[in-house]
């Protein structure tokens, strides 16, 4: 099997898994709250297989389970669907907790039981809140009721709290029991999974994003982006289907009661209507039309009042008016004032005309009323007959399919941004990082051509595969570091080529120079060894941290055998000379160091930038400058001295002690080191005879090996 197939095959293994898993969570939960249904449990235990599973799972199987468990309980119990948000919020939750280790410690699991509740109790307990439809029917609410300190909507919010609170601790105890059971390598298979990249860059799935931003991550972009979308979708839906709901809802009501005004005005004898005025309803055949019309009110469940009305100029006449039990209803012959509504249709209804159904909020309540003319047998209307519809049946109505279509649009939603958010984690912000972390280490080895090489085969190592502009991107970050790699290679190359001849120059001047004098055997080799020793030793202590740097280390020993360049200017009977220099012999000795500072001036006049020679310069013209001062050339003293000239200064003058001359024998090494110790913070840098007195077993090497001098 090659490469690609294993790294294809894990992904679907755990997706397997995962789908197992979710059918089972679901399945959990429809069995478990059946149990506690049949056997009338104050629980519900509903939400067991869903906490489960986001916590094995993640957010995506954890929201399926909940969410589609509430769809399918919805087909024997509607109301369930107005919970299904409260579920998926319990998911997303449950897979926050586990990943935080919550059900791992009893703080964590009480905790969790308590987020739970307060979701599953405080926030269910809204919900008929809302609707209008607290009913305290028994249990723990009808106790808290009973005290008489509570309203409805508190005692059923408690009464839910304390209810949800147990039903939440027996889920979070089983959950964690589970977790605390199952293997950990079975975690790994439990999650749904198109990582399409190396399987052992999936370890930045779940590192913490530590990436600087501007402002916010991609992924919370996205999220925003989501949520926003999401906003702008559900107002402009909720808005438009609560108008098309309420055109509907208003158009049914409207054609209930004309039906029913029809009907009524069917069986009223028109020529008849003033008799029953006249006689206050004391007339043949009236008690006969009220019991048609009785029967025809009860026969309308949706219908608040039914009447009718003869329109004259004083008010409405009362003909018919049907009572119900909890109305009573008015005495025919009485008249009712116009309701204020009523008043721009009276000229209409004066007249006899046919007026459009009417949707008033007095007195009488909010009523939507339909008038239908009753006509006597020359084809006048002599009344109408009024049937009233309560709107605030439709009120109660719309709140039911608002929060019907909120919790299905928020459980969606939150199903769809969490699918949308695994997809874009696994095709955009996992592959990203897994890039950006193997850029970011790229960037921070380029001193080592072995790391760049290796970090070059970590990038190909990802081998993104998101089949689309990411894949491009990443194949051309591939190409480019790999061609980064190959020009550093070449780079190095240049560059070791050219320290190498710059250090070829600098031993030849040095040769030189010492070729003339010949009492400087191996001086140049031994001076520059013992400044290694000294300025290794004051980076090990940490001295002029600011100022010993890779770059200054490697500049002060290459370029030490130039300190001496000056001397080329030198006389030969002078610098040879076997015995002590006159005054003014001396004077021209000291002219070597001015000299080797013009040399090496004009040698740093013809390379363009920082260069090692600058360090050059220093040694040559102040490595005879004194720690108080007393030196030359210019008399320079303490840390003004520069500091490449002060640890050449320990250098030469220990050798020259240590090195025999025309003039002198060697000094013994234990009088050498007499005679530098007495020089501290006098005419030497304290700092660095502390670092050289420390390093003497490796100053030794350097005497045995060129001075062929027991110690």
């Amino acid at each position: 099997m090659d490469a690609q197939n294993k790294i294809g095959n894990i992904p679907k293994r755990q997706n397997i898994t995962t789908g197992i898993m979710c059918v089972a969570g679901i399945a959990l939960n429809l069995i478990l709250y059946s149990i506690v249904e049949t056997l009338e449990l104050p629980l519900y235990l509903n939400t067991v297989g869903t906490v489960s599973v986001a916590a094995l799972g993640g957010y995506l199987p954890g929201i399926l389970v909940g969410f589609l468990t509430n769809v399918i309980s919805s087909i024997s119990d509607p109301n369930s669907l107005y919970y299904g948000f409260l579920n998926v919020l319990i998911a997303l939750c449950a897979a926050y907790m586990a990943k935080h280790g919550w059900f791992e410690r009893i703080r964590g699991i009480i905790g969790a039981g308590i987020v739970f509740a307060l979701i599953g109790g405080g926030a269910g307990a809204f919900i008929p809140w809302f609707l209008d439809d607290i009913v305290i029917d028994g249990g723990i609410g009808a106790v808290i009721y009973g005290t008489g300190h509570f309203s409805p909507a508190v005692s059923n919010l408690l009464s839910c709290l304390i209810a949800d609170l147990a039903d939440k601790a027996i889920t979070v105890i089983v959950v964690a029991g589970l977790l605390h059971i199952l293997p950990g390598w079975l975690h790994s298979f439990c999650g749904f999974n198109i990582w399409m990249q190396n399987p052992d860059s999936v370890h930045t799935e779940n590192e913490k994003d530590g990436t600087y931003t501007r402002v916010m991550s991609l992924r919370t972009k996205v999220l925003l982006m989501l949520i926003f979308t999401f906003t702008v979708v559900v107002v402009a839906i909720s808005v438009i289907s609560m108008s098309v709901y309420r055109k509907s809802v208003v158009s049914e009501y409207a054609h209930l009661a004309q039906g029913t005004a029809t009907a009524a005005a069917s069986i009223i004898d028109g020529d008849m209507v003033n008799e029953y005025l006249e006689t206050a309803g004391d007339a043949p055949g009236y008690d006969e039309t009220m019991n048609m019309l009785t029967t025809i009110r009860s026969g309308t469940e949706d219908l608040e009042y039914l009447y009718a009305y003869k329109i004259q100029e004083d008010g409405c006449h009362v003909v018919f008016d049907v009572d119900t039990e909890e109305t009573e209803g008015s005495v025919t012959g009485s008249v009712v004032p116009f309701d204020p509504g009523f008043s721009e249709y009276i000229p209409e209804l004066l007249r006899g005309y046919k007026i459009d159904p009417i949707i008033t909020n007095d007195s009488y309540g909010y009523l939507l009323t339909v008038y239908q003319p009753v006509y006597d047998s020359n084809n006048n209307t002599v009344c109408y007959v009024g049937a009233d519809v309560d709107m605030g049946n439709l009120i109660a109505e719309e709140r039911s399919f608002l929060m019907e279509m909120l919790s299905i649009l928020i459980g969606f939603f939150i199903l769809l941004g969490s699918f949308v958010m695994w997809l874009t984690d696994y095709n955009i912000i996992y592959p990203l990082k897994a890039v950006t972390a193997e850029a970011d280490t790229n960037s921070n080895i380029a001193d080592s051509q072995d790391k760049i090489d290796d970090n070059v085969r970590e990038i190909r190592r990802i081998d993104i595969h998101t089949g689309d502009e990411l894949e491009a991107l990443y194949n051309s970050f591939c190409q480019m570091t790999l061609n980064q790699a190959e020009q550093l290679r070449n780079i190095r190359r240049l560059s070791n080529s050219t320290v190498r001849m710059q250090d070829g120059l600098i031993i030849t001047m040095a040769d030189m120079v010492e070729n003339r004098d010949s009492d400087t055997g191996a001086h140049i080799q031994k001076t520059a060894a013992y400044v290694k020793i000294i300025v290794e030793g004051l980076k090990r202590k940490g001295y002029y941290a600011e100022k010993i740097t890779p770059k200054f280390m490697s500049d002060v020993v290459r370029s030490a055998p130039l300190h001496d360049v000056g001397k080329i200017n030198i006389p030969d009977e002078v610098l040879n000379k076997p015995g002590k220099l006159t005054d003014e012999e001396f004077e021209i000795m000291k002219t070597h160091t001015t000299a080797g500072k013009r040399i090496m001036e004009h040698a740093i006049s013809t390379v363009e930038g920082d260069n090692y020679l600058k360090e050059a310069r220093n040694m040559a013209a102040y490595h005879h400058e004194r720690w108080d001062g007393k030196g030359y050339p210019e008399g320079l003293h303490g840390e003004v001295i520069p500091l490449a000239a002060r640890i050449m200064a320990v250098a030469d003058v220990f050798d020259a002690l240590t090195s025999p001359r025309v003039y002198k024998p060697a000094f013994p090494f234990e009088k050498a080191l007499s005679i530098i110790e007495e020089g501290r913070g006098t005419q030497f840098d304290p700092k660095c005879i502390e670092v050289f007195m420390e390093s003497l077993d490796e100053v030794k090497v350097i005497l045995r090996k060129y001075n062929n001098q027991e110690m």
